[in-house]
C-alpha cells in the first residue's frame, strides 16, 4: 500500500504525510495528501522531491525488491521532470505493466500517466481533460481537485474481462459509451475476405497496428497499413477485411 511504500523509502520528510494517511480514511487521506503536494510552494516541493529521490536511490542500493519498480519510476520521473509535484503524485498511483493484448480500464476522475511503450487509448466524450503534473504546461489545480476520484483501487480491479469471438478479442468495459476489440488476422486469414461487421448498428474506427489489410464496405475499399486508421460509417456495413499479411486491427465502436 501507499503507507508501506512511503515507509520503505525511509525519508524523514515523508513522516508527516504518513501520519496524515494513517489519521484518515483511504480516500480522504489520499485526497488530503495529493492536495498538500499539488498546492505546496515550489521551494518545498524541490526539497521533498530531492529527499524522495535520495530515498529511492538508497532503497534500490539496499537490494530491496518489494517496491523496486516504484522506486525506479520515481527516479525516472525525477530526471525527466525535476521539481515537479507529479513526481510525488506517482507514489500514490498503481504501477502497472501491460503485455501485448492486455488492457486496463480507467474510469473518469482517475489520475493516470503513461511511462513508455505503445498503447491504444479509447476515451469517452469529455470536455475537461486535465493535467495533473509531469508537464511544463498549465495545471488547473482547483478544477483538478474538483474532479479527481481518490477511492483506492487495485490492478486486478482495473483489468477488464477479455473474451475471444472468432478472430477477435473483446474487451469488456463497465461503460456503454464505447466498446473495444482487437481483430487478429493470422496466417489462416491471409488472402481471404472475412466478415467483420459489428454485432450492432453504429459507426466504428479501425486502427491498424501490425501488417496490412483492405477494408471493404458499401462506400468502397481502403487499404490500411501499420499506423493508419479508417472511419467506418454505420451505413457502410457489411464490412469485410482482406489481410495481405498477418494483421492486427483495433476496433472502437459505440457501446452495446
Amino acid at each position: 500500500g501507499t503507507v508501506e511504500l512511503l515507509r520503505a523509502l525511509a525519508v524523514s520528510d515523508l513522516d508527516p504525510f504518513i501520519d496524515l494517511l494513517n489519521d484518515q480514511s483511504d480516500a480522504d487521506g489520499l485526497r488530503a495528501l495529493f492536495t498538500t503536494w499539488i498546492t505546496a510552494p515550489q521551494p518545498d516541493i524541490d526539497v521533498l522531491v530531492t529527499a524522495v529521490l535520495d530515498g529511492a536511490i538508497a532503497y534500490l542500493s539496499s537490494g530491496a525488491t518489494e517496491f523496486a519498480g516504484e522506486a525506479k519510476t520515481v527516479l525516472e520521473l525525477g530526471e525527466r521532470y525535476p521539481g515537479d509535484a507529479g513526481v510525488l503524485a506517482a507514489l500514490l498511483l498503481n504501477r502497472i505493466s501491460l503485455a501485448p493484448g492486455e488492457a486496463i480500464f480507467v474510469s473518469a476522475g482517475n489520475l493516470h500517466t503513461y511511462l513508455r511503450g505503445f498503447a491504444v487509448e479509447v476515451m469517452a466524450n469529455s470536455d475537461n481533460v486535465l493535467r495533473g503534473g509531469l508537464t511544463p504546461k498549465h495545471v488547473d489545480v482547483p478544477e483538478l481537485l474538483r474532479v479527481l476520484d481518490f477511492a483506492p483501487t487495485t490492478e486486478e480491479h482495473l483489468r477488464p474481462r477479455i473474451r475471444r469471438e472468432g478472430f477477435g478479442l473483446i474487451y469488456e468495459t463497465p461503460t456503454d459509451e464505447f466498446a473495444v476489440a482487437l481483430l487478429e488476422l493470422d496466417d489462416e486469414y491471409v488472402g481471404h475476405e472475412v466478415d467483420a461487421t459489428c454485432s450492432h448498428d453504429g459507426p466504428q474506427i479501425l486502427l491498424c497496428t501490425q501488417g496490412s489489410t483492405t477494408v471493404h464496405g458499401k462506400s468502397g475499399s481502403l487499404t490500411l497499413k501499420r499506423g493508419m486508421a479508417a472511419w467506418v460509417a454505420a451505413d457502410d456495413a457489411p464490412i469485410r477485411l482482406e489481410a495481405h499479411e498477418p494483421t492486427k486491427l483495433f476496433r472502437a465502436t459505440v457501446g452495446l
